[in-house]
């Protein structure tokens, strides 16, 4: 059913949501559409960010644990 909306449609759509909330609600409700996939996007890259810490974290110490008398000389 949403494949045959096609531009005519949409117009029309928008031109009724346009009329029953008026122009502030309208803008209002994009800012704060706007707002919230900014914050998504933000999440997303400190959740990337976090995972690639804790590889590097990981990835840091390679030398062995204990040592022996002879390398401490």
């Amino acid at each position: 059913m949403l494949n045959n909306i096609g531009l005519p449609g949409l117009l029309l759509i928008a031109v009724v949501v346009l009329v029953l909330f008026g122009k502030g609600k309208v803008s209002a409700l994009m800012g704060e559409v706007g707002k919230g996939i900014t914050a998504f996007k933000k999440g997303v890259g400190d959740g990337n960010a976090e995972i690639e810490q804790a590889k590097a974290d990981g990835a840091k110490d390679v030398t062995p644990a204990a040592t022996t008398d002879k390398e401490k000389v």
